[in-house]
């Protein structure tokens, strides 16, 4: 039925959906449960009232999916567009599920030319996809954890978070799993140190006498006797933890590293200098297949979170920090960027230049991903793996002197 429109605004419990005409009138308001018989009366309600697209606040997820598997087409709004537009239906700034799911349909109606309809990838993308984030989000967890094994040895042990480089390496967490007290190392000398290292494959610098070195000169915590055995059990705990968690990383690790090199897109991006197997899915997991995706390189580079915001009002002009993006697509991009300054004469003269300019670290790698991705665009539009021959600055950089 032509002239309809539909919004859902989404909640973790249950959803409220919007039906208007052409001008904006209200044929049907409902709300449905988030569970297979919700979402199934979702789907005929939507159908009954004659809806063919649904706006909706999220590019993913359970309700995104079964909306789509049931032929509707998905249009999604940027929450930050929601929030700028309440004021355009109420004063006081209100909010509920109900007014919202009505905004949604109404600037599907007023401004969906506006709005790109989602672009479904293939199911090898979202498998990827999932594979990534799932990885991306174990890894942050290891930090925290390693940060909270760090706080606690620094709070009755400190030498033991000292002595190795880092405190969630297998050989310091091996070391904490054999010395969980200051007690249980009282008898460690240089022998011991040096048979300890040898079972665990220590690589590093420092001799056994240097690491026992470190080891007694971090300060020394006075706790009482079931404090000190309490946190030496905590810290068995974490460390625990850490490893079957670290194994499990090493896990996915390998099943992205070998996925990736199945996808033609995923031996392009590994194509640019130090790209690497993870940072390459990582780029593709966000990226997708779908050229039609995005307009133009300046599209992609917003959508990474590498191109500024300019706000001109007048003779008022400031350039800012891009909040709105993709985040894991910036981590990616800005990650690859930075290696490639490693192996690119180019992208380090345009790194250089940047910090020469005055920008810091951060500013000046994602001012040299904004470069990279105008390359990165014209590589995926061509469907061709980077070739520093066709790249023209690469090779006038290349002939200059000292480049």
């Amino acid at each position: 039925m032509d002239g309809v429109f539909a919004g859902l605004d989404w909640a973790s419990q249950t959803h409220a959906a919007c039906v208007i005409d052409e001008r904006g009138s209200v044929r049907v308001h409902f709300e449905v449960a988030h569970d297979a018989a919700g979402l199934a009366e979702l789907v005929r309600r939507l159908r009954g009232a004659g809806v063919t697209t649904v706006a909706i606040e999220r590019p993913s997820g359970l309700i995104v999916d079964v909306l789509v598997e049931a032929g509707l087409t998905v249009v999604p709004i940027h929450p930050n567009i929601v929030k700028a537009t309440r004021p355009r239906y109420r004063s006081h700034g209100g909010k509920s599920d109900a007014t919202d799911a009505y905004l949604l349909a109404d600037l599907l109606r007023t401004d969906g030319h506006r709005f790109k309809p989602l672009a479904c990838q293939s199911d090898d993308i979202r498998a990827l996809r999932a594979l990534v984030r799932g990885r991306d989000d174990l890894v942050a967890t290891r930090v925290q954890l390693a940060n909270q094994l760090r706080s606690l040895l620094q709070s009755f042990w400190p030498g033991a978070a000292e002595v190795f480089a880092e405190v969630d390496s297998p050989i310091a967490l091996a070391f904490v799993k054999r010395y969980p007290t200051p007690e249980a190392a009282s008898r460690l000398g240089p022998k011991r140190m040096a048979s300890f290292c040898g079972q665990h494959g220590y690589s590093g610098r420092r001799s056994p006498a240097q690491l026992l070195q470190r080891l007694h000169q971090a300060p020394l915590v006075a706790l009482g006797e079931l404090e000190m055995q309490a946190k030496g059990e905590l810290a068995l705990s974490l460390v625990h933890t850490l490893s079957r968690l670290i194994d499990q990383i090493r896990v996915l690790t390998s099943r992205i590293e070998h996925d990736v090199g199945s996808f033609d897109d995923g031996k392009l991006l590994m194509s640019f200098p130090r790209a690497g197997r993870i940072c390459a899915a990582q780029i593709l997991a966000e990226l997708g297949s779908v050229r039609e995706r995005f307009d133009s390189d300046e599209h992609l580079a917003a959508e990474a979170g590498v191109a500024p915001v300019t706000y001109e009002s007048g003779k008022h002009k400031a350039v800012t920090f891009r909040w709105a993006c993709n985040h894991r697509l910036r981590a990616a991009i800005t990650c690859m960027a930075d290696n490639s300054r490693h192996a690119s004469a180019w992208a380090a003269a345009v790194y250089a230049k940047a910090r020469s300019r005055g920008c810091n670290h951060p500013h000046a790698v994602r001012i040299l991903a904004r470069a990279w991705l105008r390359v990165i665009w014209r590589a995926w539009i061509d469907r061709l793996p980077y070739d520093p021959r066709r790249h023209r600055a690469a090779q006038l950089t290349s002939q200059t002197p000292g480049g």
